[in-house]
């Protein structure tokens, strides 16, 4: 009697897609969790980023500090913006991220958002994201400005010229606006929001136990109906 032939089992990575904006200081903070939580997991994952524009008013060169545009913007005193942003710093330091509040270029993100999805078409996005939320909190880099964008984008081996080209034409502009269009259909409201698997929404930047939870009961999912 023959043996047949038993074909390995394969696993697909599980979908992350995750809104954010890069002068969310929770979103570089769940990026941190995320992360983590996807080591815990251990499984294979793909992760894509989405836009999502927290203050689309803003102008590039805003006019004040980081706690003038919170307290302006949530319409709290200065004494509870700064408490704010210290409560969010300490929280940053224990996820391994020194964010310097002091040096921060409050800006409009919409084109930082154009230049993750361009260097998403050259199949790097994950690397942009991180550098941007790295220029925006840690670094005081602006992020809001076409010259200084194509030269952080230049640093990381893109090219200066085409990547002002794309931002000036707003070639990726349509694809931000998707995102956020996106959003609202999900209802989302606030961020980081991660959706898993197309089916399971986490909001926030949860601990890295709940990301790891989530990740292994669909996987559990997918073995079930295997």
């Amino acid at each position: 009697m023959g043996c047949g032939h038993v074909r390995p089992r394969v696993t697909e990575a599980i979908k992350v897609d995750i809104w954010s904006d890069v002068q969310c200081p929770w979103c570089y903070i769940g990026k941190r969790k995320f992360e983590a939580g996807a080591e815990q997991f251990g499984g294979a994952v793909e992760i894509e980023y989405h836009s999502f524009e927290l203050a689309p008013d803003t102008p590039v060169d805003f006019d004040g500090t980081p706690m003038d545009y919170l307290s302006q913007r949530k319409g709290v005193p200065m004494e509870q913006a700064r408490e704010m942003l210290a409560r969010v710093t300490g929280i940053a330091q224990n996820v391994g991220l020194a964010y310097d509040y002091d040096h921060v270029h409050q800006t409009n993100t919409v084109k930082a958002h154009e230049l993750i999805h361009y260097a998403k078409s050259k199949g790097r996005q994950l690397d942009m994201k991180e550098r941007l939320f790295k220029a925006y909190f840690i670094n005081g880099e602006h992020i809001g400005r076409i010259d200084d964008l194509a030269d952080i984008a230049a640093e990381m081996g893109f090219d200066h010229d085409d990547v002002v080209r794309a931002l000036e034409t707003n070639e990726f502009l349509a694809d931000v606006k998707a995102d956020v269009t996106l959003a609202g259909e999900y209802g989302i409201q606030g961020v980081p929001f991660f959706v898993i698997d197309g089916k399971y929404g986490v909001s926030g930047a949860q601990e890295a136990e709940t990301f790891a939870n989530v990740l292994t009961q669909v996987r559990s999912e997918r073995e079930a109906i295997q």
